[in-house]
């Protein structure tokens, strides 16, 4: 589907939102009292294939607050934060909870079950997934053991939303397609994926889709034969995904064309990355100017946010909130959508062009690359990095300058803040054993070179 075919089917939608602001607006109460006192605001979408209302806005647990613990000590979820940010999201109208088994290390799916089941069954969809990366966990009896210690951690009886988790990735050794035949097809687990949801243990089965186009393909031929049908699947969407030439050599894939062809199935879509890792929620100067122009009062987060839930077909846009201003933000974006217009889309289209100039590593801090083998933190590294591009803070100029030597002497300080000395690029030996498993292909050993080039360039200066 093109943009302007896209641009049009919201202006229906546009139009009844702007019914319910006006709404409000008479009520003379402020947008966050009436945010705050209404959380029916909150816009949904139904799954056509269960019937299922689903909160436009998604919960990815993927990122939550966790405790702070003495250096060496294990790591430890914040539990009570939690409960506090699932309450808070649920009765602000939030119904939708994505989690996976290698989510925080392992912790998720347990500390996601306790919030949840502290509230009705009926109050919440919960989303996971069969996270079998490892070879060894390619035996069926192991893949098998996988769901049901969801289950288990979940505190449920059945998954209302069960996915595939990263189709079209690669193991080391194998290619994308054996990768996939291994981990889902020998071994009969779709087949027995399927036989639970006719048991009702799974109510809705789909996969999450990353890299190889060829496989996306090859599911959605299964699902137009008749083979295996597919209630939802899940891709990254955003406004530097939809088309961007440069972000598609990348990706290997657009949002736009997995969209279109999600679409004229009539598949749900469900959301990830719409802020790209927290990437589109920080922007420099010279691009926050542009986004300013349009709306003044307007985050970048939500200028993402809005243009991920946008189109029509899709049932729900996953957010990873760590702390509470960020959930209540992104609830305030969705309660309810403002779907994107004509000129704020051109706008986006122009602004994705000069973010792709900026040279950003494309890392989401998905935490698929960790643990890495040497200790290195990838995703604080790259963190850390894209944050000084985003906020115009990597030193240049003249190393005699006194303001560039400040510059360097505060960015060095704060790169050994971020990220311990132990865990830096410099560490990084090349062992590759991070590339099979980036969503991103990102060259994680080539960039670890450059940024450690950098590092060593501004000691030096």
């Amino acid at each position: 589907m093109d943009r302007r075919e896209f641009l049009k089917r919201a202006t229906a939608a546009v139009a009844g939102t702007s019914v319910l602001l006006t709404a409000c607006k008479d009520k003379k109460s402020s947008a966050a009292t009436t945010f705050e006192s209404n959380p029916e605001l909150m816009t949904k979408r139904t799954n056509p294939n269960s019937g299922d209302e689903v909160s436009l806005l998604g919960y990815g647990m993927m990122r939550l607050p966790k405790k702070e613990v003495e250096e060496g000590a294990p790591y430890e979820l914040d539990q009570e934060r939690i409960n506090e940010l699932v309450d808070y999201a649920l009765s602000h109208g939030v119904n939708y909870f994505d989690t996976a088994p290698v989510y925080c290390q392992g912790k998720s799916e347990a500390a996601t079950g306790v919030a949840l089941a502290r509230h009705p069954r009926s109050s919440y969809f919960v989303a996971t997934k069969l996270s079998n990366f490892s070879p060894d966990a390619w035996e069926r009896k192991e893949s098998i053991a996988m769901f049901e210690r969801s289950l288990e951690y979940l505190q449920t009886d059945y998954v209302d939303y069960l996915l595939l988790h990263s189709v079209g990735g690669t193991s080391k050794g194998k290619d994308s397609m054996q990768t996939f035949y291994g981990r889902y097809m020998d071994n009969g687990i779709l087949d027995w994926l399927v036989e639970q949801k006719a048991k009702g243990r799974i109510r809705n089965l789909g996969f999450s889709y990353h890299g190889d186009v060829n496989i996306f393909d090859m599911l959605l031929r299964w699902h137009d034969e008749g083979k295996y049908h597919w209630d939802f699947v899940q891709i990254q969407l955003n406004y530097l995904d939809w088309n961007h030439a440069k972000v598609q050599k990348a990706r290997n894939t657009n949002a736009s064309y997995l969209y279109a062809e999600l679409e004229k199935r009539g598949i749900p879509a469900i959301i990830m990355e719409p802020l790209l890792g927290g990437r589109l929620a920080k922007q420099p100067s010279h691009i926050m100017r542009e986004m300013k122009r349009m709306d003044i009062n307007a985050t970048p987060a939500e200028w993402a946010l809005r243009y991920a839930g946008t189109p029509e077909k899709i049932l729900t846009v996953l957010s990873g909130m760590t702390y509470l201003e960020h959930l209540q933000e992104n609830c305030r974006t969705f309660s309810p959508l403002r779907p994107i217009n004509a000129e704020e889309d051109a706008m986006l289209m122009r602004l994705a062009d000069a973010i792709c100039d900026l040279k950003a590593i494309p890392c989401t801090g998905c935490n698929y690359c960790m643990p890495c083998p040497y200790g290195i933190d990838i995703p604080a590294v790259f963190g850390f990095y894209n944050n000084s591009i985003a906020e115009d803070l990597l030193p240049e100029g003249d190393s005699t300058d006194n303001e560039f030597r400040k510059a360097r002497r505060r960015w060095l300080i704060g790169y050994d803040k971020k990220v311990e000395r132990m865990r830096q690029a410099d560490h990084c030996i090349g062992c590759s054993h991070c590339l099979s498993h980036c969503p991103q292909r990102i060259n994680i050993p080539k960039e670890m070179r450059t940024i450690n080039e950098l590092v060593e360039q501004l000691k030096q200066a």
